[in-house]
């Protein structure tokens, strides 16, 4: 689905690699977790696949084709196969749960008959149903971050990042979360996630890269948080 070719990256206001010589792919139906410490690389190759940033050097591909050669067209629809779930959530506060998911619908352009059919089914996968009319500064901590999924899922993305989704929760909310992430990637969504929690990744026995210092230093299928100390 996504192969990184020989990617490095290097920022101008850094004598420091960001990402080094990494060639990796992801296929279709995966689920991986990227973990590393403060600084390894797992911001940096999350803004190479959301294509905030581009390789200094090597290349990105999508479905076989090089992102580089992508028409404006082509790069809108590569981005509109993309959700995003944020650490911070990055709710529309002024708008309801329902509201804050149907948005993003109509953003997409989707008729009002699909927004009325699709918001209820993603609410109900995410246990927000109950939810529905709430405001944001209604919700609980682990209640946001369902919303934001919801709200990730709802156009039927092909891959799902989950930028250290748990990092501001509980244990009780943080299992809430990587429970639905799970149901997400068994529907058939690929899942990329970023944390630095022990418990989940080993909980989740998937697919673990492991990043120090801009290099991949273990690929393991089905893994556990293992990285050196600083």
């Amino acid at each position: 689905m996504i192969q990184f070719e020989d990617v490095s990256k290097n920022y101008p206001d850094t004598e420091v690699d960001a990402l080094k010589n990494i060639n990796l792919t992801i296929e279709q139906g995966e689920f991986v977790s990227f973990v590393g410490h403060s600084g390894a690389g797992k911001s940096t190759l999350v803004k190479l696949l959301l294509r905030e940033e581009k390789p200094t050097s090597g290349a990105l591909l999508y479905k076989g084709e090089y992102l580089r050669d992508f028409s404006h067209r082509e790069m809108d629809q590569y981005r509109q196969n993309i959700g995003v779930v944020f650490q911070d959530f990055r709710l529309l506060s002024n708008k309801t749960v329902y509201e804050n998911v149907s948005f993003a619908m109509e953003v997409a352009g989707k008729s009002d008959h699909q927004i009325a059919e699709d918001v209820p089914y993603v609410l109900e996968l995410v246990d927000l149903v109950d939810k529905t009319n709430n405001f944001p500064h209604q919700l609980s901590g682990g209640e946001k971050q369902r919303l934001g999924i919801a709200r990730a899922i709802i156009n039927d993305p092909k891959l799902l990042i989950a930028d250290e989704p748990t990092g501001n929760l509980d244990p009780v909310s943080t299992y809430e979360i990587i429970e639905i992430l799970k149901k997400i990637n068994k529907l058939g969504t690929t899942v990329v996630l970023t944390t630095h929690n022990t418990g989940v990744i080993d909980a989740l026995k998937k697919r673990v890269v492991t990043l120090e210092k801009g290099s991949i230093v273990r690929d393991d299928e089905h893994g556990s948080y293992i990285i050196s100390k600083k």
